[in-house]
């Protein structure tokens, strides 16, 4: 699939990326309010990092579905402090470690670049904000552009599809058709299938085991799936009730292990270790020594 290529400004490891998770939100679906105050979120990125993040993505809006959105001055509150004091980390000075920004908006991005981020992880794929494509054209940083069909208010109105792997490799293409029209540099793009945006557990399923479809995009892939409602879904309890985020991470670890078996770039994680021991794992029985 994906494959481990090297993205300029990003950590190379050669092996699944795993970049872990700091939500400096209230409100975010797996852990809403647990790193809201910066000194915590703060504390937790160097976590993340001493357990072996390759690259520790900051968001200051929850995307979960019907969130309401933040405004801009309060996104750049949550997330500038904490992508400031990370970039000052030895292990992002020395390029071992990257600092990325989960954000939708420009004006964020840019000003988080400043601060230190490398990596523009946009959930819209530049859909949201007309400003971001090209800024992260000026910028020449990395981009994570996912497939995505509305905001979290009415995503999931929008989850129908004929065949969803063809649908999202169609509707990403033309994304990145737009990115490198507009000067991002087609080197720098990373493309998330966006699992659980506008799509319902059957299609996450389908997608999951039909990624090869993606391939002829010819980009690396950054799969988000820790902690994803179809994996509470599956691990329901007998009376149906879903298994709770927080406890979804050994399923969400498994999903690691079969990103690596199948040379995907990057996971997109909530706990760290984890993912890396599973990946050490795998990298070990592929290798034969």
């Amino acid at each position: 699939m994906s494959g481990f290529v090297s993205v300029p400004g990003l950590p190379a490891p050669g092996r699944t990326v795993v970049m872990g998770v700091v939500n400096v939100t209230p409100d975010s679906f797996s852990d809403g309010g647990d790193w809201f105050d910066h000194e915590a979120a703060i504390r937790h990125g160097r976590e993340l990092i001493a357990e072996g993040a390759d690259i520790v993505d900051v968001g200051g809006e929850s995307t979960r579905p019907g969130a309401v959105r933040v405004d801009e001055q309060e996104e750049q509150r949550r997330v500038l402090p904490v992508i400031t004091a990370l970039a000052a980390d030895p292990e992002v000075r020395s390029g071992t470690v990257a600092i990325s920004v989960d954000t939708m908006r420009a004006a964020v991005a840019r000003a988080a670049v400043g601060a230190g981020a490398a990596l523009i992880n946009d959930i819209s794929g530049g859909q949201a904000d007309p400003a971001m494509i090209p800024t992260a054209a000026d910028l020449e940083c990395a981009y994570v552009l996912m497939h995505w069909r509305g905001h979290s208010a009415t995503m999931q109105s929008r989850a129908h599809y004929e065949d969803v792997a063809t649908e999202v490799r169609d509707e990403l293409a033309r994304q990145i058709e737009q990115a490198v029209a507009a000067g991002v540099d087609a080197d720098r793009l990373i493309l998330d299938p966006g699992f659980g945006f506008a799509k319902t557990g059957e299609h996450n399923w389908d997608l999951l085991q039909r990624l090869d479809v993606l391939d002829p995009l010819g980009r690396p892939l950054l799969l988000g799936l820790s902690r994803k409602r179809f994996l509470g879904t599956l691990l329901a309890a007998d009376d149906g009730t879903p298994r709770p985020a927080k406890e979804r991470d050994d399923a969400s670890a498994a999903l690691t292990g079969w990103a690596a078996q199948h040379r995907i770039w990057g996971v997109r994680v909530h706990t760290v270790r984890p993912s890396r021991d599973t990946i050490a794992v795998m990298d070990r029985l592929t290798s034969g020594g």
